[in-house]
């Protein structure tokens, strides 16, 4: 076997053992035996809701299991292989079982990323709020773009986004959005987006063609499902009705179907148009309301369990977290783990993984957590 292989074959055994060590591997065994156990009692129903978070347990547990057996049985399946095809000096049997390693290495990769979406709501759905700065026209035009670069990532993770509330510019471009992207750990991918992004450029409104700078911010928050109490007065709130902004059409800016909702309190306030019916939206805003206080609790908690480590990766809307340059270079370069890409454009239409990957893995581990050049 060469080399670089015996090498990724290592690599691939310390990530399966680094895999079964978060699992708790002989524990989540026996967990998992007695889920399957009591998901053959019918009356397991009788309480839908505690059927309902035993049922996730069960599949979670069995899809991280499943997933480490498989790396592990593939990995020993391509070592025969590769075995048999040097003793019989058979090329073409090595180079297939040496691809196949490969792409070993690359699912066993991909798999202790996932352990890292470990937080209390990071399989839940999420809401995406992106805000332009100071600067009229150029950051509303920056803030339209960061929604489509969201929207394009959404759509190449194959969850399901909706627009909100969007709230246009005077010229172009956007003041603000708010998207509800669907799909299991939404919002664990997303949840390190949250903070200042910085545009740098010649812009396209300039006569003169001068190098311009633009701020975004972007405020991400989990969708709270029906397993989490967040109580709210509405004594405690303000409800605002006002005439949704758009393209127009039929129903569109006739009526005051938007709602706006302020905690008075925290001062947070949401607000969504999504939908023709003030109704409607008005559940929508409750339901955003109750995330993003459930999120600041979250947030809460973190940096009460470990305030070193929430010093290192403060997320807030005053902290600078990713710099897109497109002239007179091209560069992306995420201010926290120092991950760059000299693709601006493939980034801004989704590719955004490796930024998520490497913010997720810093934020677990600080300082410590590795940095790379994105080709």
């Amino acid at each position: 076997m060469r080399a670089e292989i015996e090498n990724l074959v290592d690599e691939i055994k310390q990530a399966i053992s680094l895999l079964r060590r978060h699992l708790d591997w002989e524990k989540s065994l026996k967990r998992l035996d007695l889920l399957n156990n009591k998901a053959e009692d019918p009356t397991i129903w009788d309480d839908p809701a505690e059927a309902q978070k035993l049922m996730r347990e069960r599949q979670f547990l069995d899809t991280a299991i499943g997933a480490v057996n498989r790396l592990n049985q593939s990995l020993q399946d391509n070592i025969e292989l590769i075995a048999m095809g040097e003793e019989e000096k058979d090329a073409e049997i090595v180079k297939e079982a040496e691809a196949a390693i490969r792409e070993i290495k690359s699912e066993a990769d991909k798999r202790q990323i996932e352990t890292l979406l470990s937080g209390e709501a990071d399989s839940n759905d999420t809401y995406v709020e992106v805000h332009s700065g100071a600067g009229g026209t150029e950051s509303q035009d920056w803030a339209a773009m960061l929604q489509r670069m969201y929207m394009r990532w959404a759509e190449r993770a194959k969850f399901k986004v909706e627009v909100l509330e969007e709230h246009s510019g005077e010229e172009a471009g956007i003041k603000s959005a708010t998207l509800l992207i669907k799909g299991h750990n939404a919002y664990g991918w997303m949840k390190t987006e949250s903070g200042v992004h910085r545009l740098v450029r010649i812009s396209p409104y300039d006569s003169q063609a001068r190098r311009h700078t633009s701020f975004a911010s972007v405020w991400v928050y989990p969708v709270v499902d029906d397993s989490i109490d967040i109580d709210v007065n509405e004594s405690d709130v303000r409800i605002d009705t006002y005439r949704a902004s758009g393209a127009g059409g039929q129903h569109v800016n006739t009526t005051d179907s938007a709602v706006r909702i302020t905690h008075l309190e925290t001062g947070i306030v949401v607000q969504c148009q999504a939908e023709r019916s003030q109704h409607k939206n008005r559940a929508t805003a409750w339901n955003m309301l109750r995330a993003r206080l459930y999120e600041a609790e979250l947030e809460r908690r973190e940096n009460a369990a470990n305030a070193e480590a929430a010093s290192k990766t403060d997320i807030g809307w005053g902290h600078q977290i990713r710099s897109y340059v497109l002239q007179p270079y091209q560069m992306v370069k995420d201010l926290r783990t120092g991950i760059e890409s000299t693709s601006p454009q493939d980034v801004l239409d989704g590719g955004l993984d490796p930024f998520m990957e490497g913010a997720l893995a810093h934020r677990v581990h600080g300082g410590d957590a590795a940095v790379d050049d994105i080709d």
